[in-house]
């Protein structure tokens, strides 16, 4: 029998998503305190957490987790998603994974959790895999079959494609959330001024990204923890729990959209603690 927990909407405002643009190069970090003697100095015997974001979003999408994490003594690293094919994408954050000293707990959310599975296969050094609102691939299978397997995605009703061609001359589309229906699609419960900036912002996926199927996951090795918002439009609550649970993850529930991490940030910084509490 797997846990299941329902956590209650917080009553306080949300606050605006951060929008400037990271620039580190392959991966980002939060910023720096202002008065360094006020904030807990990380401790070293804690877990890197390392977070991926998935399609439609960037790394500013944690803004508000990371702020958590560090304020609790946790190394934290944004890695910087290129959603170009779920190989390729794995590959990237792999580097990522190999340049950390020490035991990772590595997070993904929507389409990132396809690239974390991948990532962390045969991986020494991640220790738990947390899945936010994300994909829980098998070997074979990929995002866009994922999220129709049980109705209520409205991600093929809001997708608007732009041809693109690849540095190699093959072509491809990147997929964009139209603006004017990113708040209801991806977003509904953050505040509309919030939504339609991550609407501007949103980085696309390609068609490569969405359809590739995935390698052997690392969920089946790895021990593993899964977020699920119950009001997902985009991946519907059943087709995450039916992937959480066959992947045998802690299952927990929060009242949310796609967009918990932005919503929700207390609900995912919670798991992931849960989830780092048992790395020794």
């Amino acid at each position: 029998m797997y846990r299941h927990s329902r956590y209650r909407r917080a009553r306080t405002p949300l606050t605006l998503l951060a929008t400037a643009t990271v620039a580190a190069g392959l991966f980002a970090t939060s910023a720096g305190p202002a008065n360094a003697a006020k904030t807990p100095s990380v401790q070293r015997d804690k877990p890197t957490v390392v977070l991926v974001h998935g399609a439609f979003a960037d790394s500013s999408s944690w803004n508000d987790v990371i702020k958590r994490l560090k304020r609790d003594g946790y190394p934290v690293v944004a890695a910087s998603n290129p959603l170009r094919g779920v190989s390729s994408d794995a590959a990237s954050v792999k580097a990522v994974l190999d340049s950390i000293d020490g035991p990772v707990v590595l997070v993904g959310h929507s389409y990132g959790g396809a690239v974390i599975s991948n990532a962390a296969h045969g991986s020494d050094n991640v220790k738990a895999l947390v899945y936010a609102d994300a994909f829980l691939p098998d070997k074979g299978e990929n995002a866009n079959e994922l999220a129709s397997k049980f109705p209520g995605s409205v991600i093929g009703k809001v997708l608007r494609p732009v041809p693109i061609t690849n540095p190699d001359g093959s072509k491809d589309f990147d997929f964009f959330i139209d603006q004017s229906k990113f708040h209801h699609a991806f977003g509904a419960d953050v505040p509309a001024r919030t939504a339609a900036l991550m609407a501007v912002t949103q980085r696309p996926g390609t068609g490569t990204a969405l359809n590739e199927p995935s390698g052997e996951p690392a969920w089946k090795t790895i021990p593993s923890w899964a977020l699920v918002g119950t009001n997902d439009r985009i991946i519907p609550r059943e087709a995450q729990v039916y992937m959480a649970e066959r992947a045998k993850a802690h299952v927990e529930e929060v009242r949310s959209s796609h967009a918990v991490s932005v919503s929700r940030p207390d609900a995912v910084t919670r798991i992931i603690e849960k989830a780092a509490r048992t790395v020794r």
